[in-house]
């Protein structure tokens, strides 16, 4: 999956399969995880966000099926 690198104290990269829902996260510390059942709403809602992580954080983090990659 090809990721977006973006502004973040928090949050290296974004990227995101409509085909599937899948967000996939890279973090500053060099994990990366994918989320399930994302919207492509919610997608466009995260990288237009003044703060992304703040964004993940609020509405996607523990509210979403994931696992690490």
């Amino acid at each position: 999956m090809d990721r977006n690198y973006v502004s973040s104290t928090n949050i290296a990269s974004i990227g995101y399969d409509e085909g599937t829902d899948t967000l996939e996260v890279e973090f500053l510390n060099g994990s990366v995880y994918q989320y399930y059942n994302i919207s492509k709403e919610m997608y466009d809602q995260l990288m237009q966000a003044g703060s992304k992580g703040q964004f993940f954080n609020a509405y996607i983090k523990n509210a979403y099926p994931y696992s690490r990659v």
